[in-house]
């Protein structure tokens, strides 16, 4: 069944608008409070990151839980990963995060974690869809859920973000790291120096409104200027919610979630760990692909979207995958994507090769990549569907044929068709690139018909 609220991570909107509302929240709360409480005893842990909104949406789900009857533990600011960890060590029947990631602080969300610390199943939202429709009944007095505060949370969590990293002392390394005024802020720069690291921190300064503003895995050249002032070997970048990772190099050359996947996964090879193929997404470039295949590492691509990424992992039993945005997966360390883990793996490939981070990421040529997002009204596949677009596709296909690639497709979350081009060539990439969305966007303003 189509679902109404739930997208490919949750439900996300702007603060005090649907769904995003106090009242929406308490009766989401009650909803899934409704569908766990079929397991006696449940409970649900809530965390969330540094939005000041984040207080109003976690009194809402506490007392539409408490409604439901089920026990709510409370975190704190916590990432978004921590909350995943913390579910199956406390033995809840799901978490729940209160974030909006990366977006502006004007925005929030609610996602939900399974008792195994993985993404809820679809036929899980979909009963909490259900229980959204029907009225709220709240449970006699003696039957409401109670609420408690986890005061251990953040120890709980740098301890074991600290057990993922298998390699020596981080003494002697200096290191930034950019925590985006967001749910990171205290926990991974705890991390990074009780493993032995000199620690420069930016972004800890949480107001409740400046999550991810100019800063973090979307705002990379603080991080650069910071790296180089210092000195330091490298530069890390979170985002507002902890669970992606971009890097920046000694000489403030920045990283993108490819050149991380390649240099985890090619540590890992060289380990003789890595199982399974490594699973990118359509989006990953095209250099990424190559470099893997000479190390003999078999490469496969998922839809855009983490979730999707962990479901081919899983369907192919491999350990190692991930997307251009910095969100990557390491499976025989975490079983949602880390942030902080993901920087450990970095770290330790490292230190095993005695190496900087430039030289890690040489053998990957990325190959220029152009993204033209062409705004569309109405339904994309129609747009996707209609002969003109399938004709200029098939076109620009022949025209890369074996030293590019072409890909049409429609935004999850925006009307936006994203018309992507790779090849060896910059000038041809993007000529390629604007006369393909020039006919999409033709089409879709009508001025072309099937």
């Amino acid at each position: 069944m189509s679902r109404k609220y739930f997208g490919t991570d949750g439900i996300r909107g702007r603060v005090g608008q649907s769904p995003m509302t106090p009242e929406f929240a308490l009766k989401l709360g009650w909803a899934a409070g409704r569908v766990l409480a079929k397991t006696p005893g449940a409970r649900v842990l809530v965390g969330k990151d540094t939005r000041r909104s984040g207080y109003m949406f976690e009194s809402a789900l506490e007392a539409g839980f408490a409604a439901a009857g089920i026990e709510t533990y409370l975190t704190g600011p916590l990432p978004t990963p921590a909350i995943a960890y913390l579910t199956r060590a406390l033995r809840a029947q799901a978490g729940v995060v209160i974030s909006a990631s990366h977006n502006p602080h004007f925005d929030n969300g609610v996602k939900f974690f399974s008792a195994d610390g993985d993404k809820l199943s679809d036929d899980i939202e979909a009963e909490i869809e259900l229980e959204l429709e029907r009225e709220l009944i709240c449970v006699p007095s003696e039957q409401l859920g109670r609420a408690r505060r986890i005061e251990d949370a953040q120890g709980r969590y740098i301890e074991y973000c600290k057990g993922t990293y298998a390699g020596r002392s981080l003494h002697g390394m200096k290191l930034v790291i950019d925590c985006a005024n967001g749910a990171a802020y205290r926990v991974a720069p705890a991390v990074l120096a009780e493993l032995g690291a000199e620690v420069v921190v930016i972004g800890d300064k949480p107001s409740g409104l400046n999550i991810n503003a100019d800063c973090g895995s979307t705002h990379l050249q603080p991080l650069k200027t910071v790296v180089q002032q210092h000195r330091a070997q490298l530069g890390i970048a979170l985002d507002g919610d902890g669970d992606r990772c971009l890097m920046v190099t000694e000489s403030g050359q920045a990283l993108d979630g490819d050149e991380i996947l390649y240099i985890i996964a090619a540590h890992r090879q060289a380990q003789s760990a890595l199982v399974g193929p490594v699973v990118g997404t359509v989006m990953s470039n095209l250099g990424l692909e190559q470099a893997l295949n000479k190390l003999g590492v078999d490469f496969e691509r998922a839809a855009v979207g983490d979730r999707h990424i962990l479901e081919r992992l899983k369907a192919r039993g491999g350990l190692i995958g991930g997307e251009a945005s910095g969100h990557t997966l390491c499976l025989d360390r975490a079983s949602t994507g880390d942030g902080i883990v993901t920087a450990l793996q970095v770290l330790d490939a490292m230190r095993v090769a005695d190496a900087p981070l430039s030289r890690l990421i040489a053998p990957v040529h990325k190959f220029p990549q152009v993204l033209v997002n062409v705004r569309i009204q109405g339904q994309s596949h129609r747009v996707l569907e209609t002969d003109v677009v399938q004709q200029a596709l098939a076109a620009a296909e022949e025209t890369l044929a074996g030293k590019g690639r072409v890909l049409l497709r429609a935004s999850g979350t925006e009307p936006l068709i994203r018309v992507m081009v790779e090849a060896q060539d910059e000038k041809e990439t993007r000529q390629c690139a604007e006369k393909l969305a020039e006919v999409v966007r033709s089409v879709a303003l009508g001025d072309a018909t099937a």
